[in-house]
């Protein structure tokens, strides 16, 4: 027998019905609230309103859990690479190999982009926030790819796919050469995909490009922590863009807008900001600690807790040895990153960080990788837009499939009742 909630309003009773997940999550059924009678809820930021039944990933903050499609995020990272998981995400199965094959050959099919599409990059200033000519190089795919994609056609629904996955990565760390004033590159179709990354990201002409398996295992972990994670604001971006039926692109381009918020996709930048602040204030790192405690203090530390996962993130644990890895590889002598190492001692081991679970988060070890690479503080959101991008397409692909209603929020109106109006010279 369905259960069912009870509302009563005015001594009159409604009664809704209890869905509950395949993890037990429990939700109340309010389609029909309004209809039935006339009220609707108030709930800022919706942070107690499902938008949609999904089957993509599942999340529980308490606990420390992070699955996609079931899999855990600790076996993903283990034993997985970032396109398999992208397969996964996007398609619902682990690809076989040739599957996976195929996959990639697709992909390399699609990383060609238009020349045009360097006059458009041309017409930024070199200051220009890389992620800002990142959503607007996305948004411009479209010129070059005007037909809308048909969701029911499956080869159609595909190639979008694989042109996506192909073209937003080539045209990500055109962001970065643009900056720096460096010539353009061109995907190798003989290399991988994240690879590729590296190659497009730093090799010059002048002379041959050498990458460490060690940085280029760090990096494919962290695509993959990134993929995806629930309904995060950039995701229902995605979600809410496409329920108009907004292009692939389109909707992709909203996403990348959305993560660049200082409150989502900055938080890495956000780390690397505040271990400036210490070193220029003499690297002190048991001064700033007890900043960090004391309540009167506007401090902060970042790069600790984390906003959905109350105990801990489980994408930490596994991204510390990548970034033990990488700090090893490359041997760099840096002060910011002996900071960054000294705080991660203090909150592994200080009962204050303990007790309130302020343990180092991704983004705080993200930082430190993205640093000691060399990459500038102002793409680190860049590269979390890579890792995110088959997030992003799965749950776009899942919106536009299950027909999902144009999304359109209500709203409870607080400013000024019917008033006359007055001429401008009796105001």
């Amino acid at each position: 027998m369905s259960k069912t909630a009870i509302l009563e309003i005015d001594g009159k009773k409604y009664e809704f019905p209890i869905i509950v997940g395949t993890e037990n999550e429990v939700a109340i059924d309010i389609e029909k609230l309004r209809g039935a009678t006339g009220a609707i809820t108030l709930d800022p930021g919706y942070k107690n309103s499902g938008s949609c039944k999904s089957e993509i990933t599942f999340l529980d903050g308490e606990e420390g859990i992070l699955r996609y499609r079931g899999y855990s995020i600790e076996d993903l990272a283990d034993k997985a690479d970032f396109l398999e998981v992208a397969y996964l995400l996007i398609f619902g199965e682990l690809p076989n190999k040739a599957q996976l094959d195929k996959f990639e050959t697709d992909i390399r099919k699609h990383t060609l982009v238009n020349e045009e599409m360097k006059t458009i990059l041309e017409g930024f200033p070199k200051t220009a926030h890389p992620m800002g000519v990142l959503s607007s190089l996305t948004s411009a795919l479209t010129a070059f790819n005007p037909k809308s994609v048909n969701v029911e056609n499956e080869k159609e629904l595909y190639e979008a796919i694989c042109k996506t996955m192909g073209k937003f990565l080539v045209i990500a760390t055109w962001t970065y050469r643009r900056r720096m004033g460096f010539p353009l590159n061109y995907y190798d179709n003989t290399k991988g995909y994240v690879e590729n990354f590296m190659r497009l990201m730093f090799e010059i002409p002048t002379e041959p490009y050498k990458m460490d398996k060690r940085i280029v295992d760090a990096l494919d972990k962290l695509f993959i922590l990134h993929a995806d994670h629930e309904q995060n604001c950039s995701t229902s971006t995605v979600r809410i863009v496409g329920s108009s039926h907004a292009g692939l692109f389109a909707s992709i381009s909203a996403g990348v807008s959305a993560l660049w918020g200082p409150l989502h996709g900055g938080a890495n930048q956000a780390v690397l900001e505040m271990l400036e602040e210490i070193h220029n204030n003499g690297g002190d790192v048991a001064k700033f600690v007890l900043k960090a405690k004391d309540k009167e203090d506007p401090f902060r530390l970042m790069g600790f807790g984390h906003r959905v996962y109350k105990n801990f993130d489980p994408r930490a644990t596994i991204i510390k040895k990548a970034a033990d890895d990488v700090l090893e590889a490359l041997g760099v002598d840096d002060p910011l990153l002996d900071i960054a190492k000294q705080l991660e001692k203090v909150a592994l081991e200080d009962e204050y960080f303990k007790s309130r679970n302020l343990y180092p988060n991704v983004d705080f070890y993200s930082g430190i990788i993205y640093r000691a690479m060399g990459i500038p503080v102002e793409m680190f959101t860049v590269l979390f837009a890579i890792g995110r991008l088959p997030g992003w397409i799965a749950q776009w692909k899942e919106m536009r499939l299950n027909k999902e209603p144009i999304g359109r929020p209500r709203q409870v109106y607080t400013g000024s009742t019917l008033r006359p109006f007055k001429e401008v010279n009796q105001r």
